[in-house]
């Protein structure tokens, strides 16, 4: 039977499947919540909580994950008066989760709708154009879904 584990080699513990790499980072409900709220400008831990209504304790493994991992990385800032805490800004790593991010935005408006319609949308900054998640050809074009396939590569030596 299949696991989607790699077999031989220097990486034995790392799942072979690139989803699944992900998701040991990604894949926690909370994650993804938290960067929609460091996407949305909240930086501060104090913001992230009360915009989440989340336990102390959960949100800062959830950062630590998140910035052991580079997705996030830490700024130090200072209140007057008050000591130094720590900000959370986007890795370019955690830049490129945005498709991510706006994809599973785009699936749930499609197939888990809210009757009063979508949260938020997603436009272009130069016209205000509504936009999309799609697949493109390296020139640019749009594929549709159906026309893609996953061609699965398997390491050298693999079994």
């Amino acid at each position: 039977m299949a696991t989607g584990r790699h077999v031989s080699g220097p990486e034995e513990d790392q799942p072979a499947c690139s989803i699944e790499r992900s998701l040991q980072i990604l894949g926690e409900r909370w994650s993804l919540l938290v960067l929609r709220e460091i996407f949305a400008g909240r930086h501060r831990f104090a913001e992230i909580q009360t915009s989440l209504g989340i336990a102390p304790n959960l949100l800062s493994t959830r950062l630590k994950l998140l910035v052991d991992a580079g997705v996030l990385c830490t700024r130090t800032y200072q209140e007057p008066g008050s000591r130094q805490r720590q900000s959370y800004h986007l890795t370019d790593a955690g830049r490129e989760l945005d498709l991510v991010m706006a994809s599973l935005q785009q699936w749930g408006d499609r197939h888990r709708p809210r009757p009063s319609g979508p949260s938020a949308r997603r436009r272009t900054r130069s016209t205000g154009q509504a936009v999309h998640v799609g697949f493109l050809t390296d020139d640019g074009s749009e594929v549709p879904g159906t026309d893609v396939s996953i061609a699965v590569t398997r390491p050298a030596g693999a079994v």
